[in-house]
């Protein structure tokens, strides 16, 4: 085939001849767009209303699971994600469907034992899933073993990926150039992969890197090449064109409601600039603009106060100095915020490439993404001019040890030698595959969870996420109440949120009704935050109310002690005992995972008291004196803030 794209003349139409090489296109919005967007909260409800139109479109394939959504749909929605699964495979049943299946990861975010990932595949493919897209954060072909050879067995479609990642602002170097990437490509082809996919998380691929690079791909493998391109840099659309002069057979888009920012380019401008060409599409855009209207009319708005508004750009050209993928960099600035410590974000930048460089110059992906993001928190925040790495995630020990695979390039000796002090596997890294070294996990999974998981997805779930997955079941099975900030809303509850809006925004939160009265003694004024707009609003009581007057006091004769300010934390246990003692804070908000002490247990200085989960990434935080725990303040799944006393040591 020529490099260049011939184009036809014709005239604009549904029915236009097919071309001779149509590019095929993968859907993304029900997965990586919403993941991207707003934070992997997209509800099967709201996928229903389109999924019958987008089965009609064309599309090679629609990626409608894997990635985030496993755990964001049990963890923030009270939605079983094998429902979902089954769900839309009611509706879409012409196209295939393609997860995201982070090989030995899982949809979790360390690498499990081979019983549990054989029955993860094993599950997900009786449940309707038809094509997995395989990738590895290190890009460590060992870690596909397992899960490759249940896909095969299921008989589905394996595509392998290569994590694209640079450590020059351009393709080449030492480490990440194109031999780095023919390899990959050869080795995943010699593995049975049905397609290989070039995985670009945070939009680095420039489109004269993108041309070679597929040129090579296409020379040295026979099997179809499939560029996964994000937005945020702004290259992608050009990208897109110039791998398809180069050969690409397929491209990964989003609906436009769906697309740009840290997502993906959307499909639509792609249809229209390949109409009439050799590489035409052949996609009808009246049935893509028809979907346009349902995600804008009744989807979209559900979701709008979960975008990000604080830029005006849609692009972050910051990522091609950083190499942050939008989903990570908006974990790094949550984090900080939530920290009252946005004031580091320049630090973190900074800091960010050389916690990279010192871990083995690792792709950012997940969970990799989230080993150097938070590592790099914890070094800005709680590092000295002494000494860094002074609170190594868990993650991060586990990584040095080997349990995620072989680094591109060695990781920092100091630091590896000072993450594996006291490590409980052993001080010395392992260089087997990493599944070798652990144990099996069902059925230690089945006896700790008992009669509350009912089948074998329930215990899956369970197996990889042991805390959010526990108390996700309980809401299943009604043994616990579901809270309010995990069910649905409506478009009648955005309605009228945005009818408070539009009043508060215009002074008339509450109508005045034209006898408008005095103001009384009961007048209070309090700080009301709606969809991140703050306003102060003035409350003045109805009714019998009871009105103190304050009465001028006679000063005291030697200041009273000012009361300590209020701690914006969990409410603690009523029978929690008290704080007289040296106090375990939290140093960061986060997710309490377990105690690994109990009330009445002796500890020494340093000993590991509690683990905190941060952005997913697990902190075991120290004693920070000797004596015996007088209490535990908190239970496994609690969330905590900063500064909350997790337990009294005395």
């Amino acid at each position: 085939m020529s490099d260049q794209v011939q184009i036809t003349p014709l005239d604009y139409s549904a029915d236009r001849p097919v071309a001779e090489n149509p590019v095929k296109i993968m859907d993304l919005s029900i997965r990586d767009g919403h993941q991207s967007l707003f934070a992997t909260r997209g509800r099967t409800e709201d996928m229903i209303p389109v999924a019958e139109m987008m089965d009609e479109v064309g599309f090679w394939a629609i990626e409608t699971w894997g990635g985030a959504t496993f755990d964001t749909m049990h963890r923030f929605l009270n939605e079983d994600p094998w429902e979902r699964l089954r769900t839309l495979k009611r509706y879409i049943k012409k196209t295939p469907f393609s997860m995201l299946l982070r090989a030995q990861n899982l949809v979790g975010y360390r690498n499990y034992a081979d019983d549990l990932a054989l029955a993860f595949v094993d599950r997900a493919a009786e449940n309707g899933m038809d094509i997995f897209r395989t990738f590895d954060a290190l890009n460590d072909y060992r870690n596909f073993e397992t899960v490759v050879s249940q896909i095969k067995k299921c008989g589905k479609h394996f595509q392998g990926c290569i994590c694209y990642t640079l450590t020059e602002p351009r393709l080449g170097g030492e480490v990440y150039n194109l031999a780095y990437y023919v390899d990959r490509a050869k080795s995943l082809e010699s593995m049975g992969a049905d397609s290989v996919c070039i995985k670009d998380m945070a939009g680095l691929l420039a489109p004269y890197d993108a041309y070679p690079l597929i040129k090579a791909l296409k020379e040295a493998v026979e099997i179809p090449i499939h560029l996964h391109s994000h937005f945020t840099s702004g290259m992608s659309p050009m990208t897109h064109l110039k791998a398809i002069e180069a050969g690409v057979d397929i491209i990964d888009t989003c609906m436009t409601p769906y697309a740009y920012r840290t997502s993906h380019a959307a499909v639509e401008p792609l249809v229209m600039a390949l109409l009439g060409t050799n590489r035409d599409t052949g996609f009808d855009i009246k049935k893509l603009a028809a979907i346009n209207e349902v995600l804008e009319k009744e989807v979209m708005p559900k979701y709008k106060h979960l975008l990000d508004d604080s830029k005006v750009s849609i692009i972050d050209i910051n990522v091609l100095l950083h190499q942050t993928p939008g989903g990570m960099l908006s974990n790094l600035v949550n984090q900080l915020r939530e920290m009252d410590a946005l004031d580091k974000i320049g630090e973190v930048y900074k800091e960010l490439p050389r916690v990279r460089k010192d871990l083995g110059q690792i792709p950012l992906v997940t969970p990799t993404s989230q080993i150097v993001g938070v590592q790099t928190v914890n070094n800005v925040l709680h590092d000295t001019p002494d000494e860094r790495y002074k609170m190594i995630t868990g993650q991060v020990k586990d990584l040095c040890y080997g349990l995620y695979g072989k680094t591109a390039v060695p990781i920092n000796a100091e630091v590896q030698k000072k993450a594996l002090k006291d490590y409980p596997r052993g001080e010395e890294p392992i260089t087997c595959r990493p599944a070798e070294v652990l144990e099996p996990e069902l059925e230690k999974a089945k006896a700790e969870i008992g009669d509350l998981a009912v089948d074998l997805d329930d215990l899956i779930l369970y197996a990889q996420f042991p805390v959010t997955g526990k108390k996700f079941l309980e809401w299943k099975y009604g043994k616990t109440e579901a809270p309010d900030s995990v069910k649905p809303i409506t478009l009648e509850d955005v309605r009228k949120r945005d009818e408070l809006i539009k009043k508060a925004i215009a002074g008339k939160l509450v109508e005045s009704k034209g006898d408008e009265p005095a103001k009384s003694a009961s007048l209070r004024t309090f700080n009301v935050f709606v969809d991140n707009e703050y306003f102060n609003v003035e409350v003045d009581p109805t009714g019998d109310v009871q009105v103190v007057t304050p009465v001028p006091a006679a000063a005291p004769a030697a200041p009273a002690p000012a009361a300590p300010a209020p701690q914006a934390v969990k409410e603690e246990p009523a029978a929690a005992a008290d704080t007289d003692g040296t106090l375990l804070l939290a140093p960061m908000p986060g997710m309490i995972v377990n105690y690994l002490k109990n009330e009445g247990d002796t500890v020494k200085s340093g000993d590991a008291v509690v683990v905190l989960e941060a952005m997913k990434m697990e902190n075991s935080l120290t004693a920070p004196a000797d004596g015996v725990v007088k209490c535990v303040k908190f239970a496994s799944g609690d969330s905590v803030a900063k500064g909350a006393v997790l337990c009294v040591i005395g």
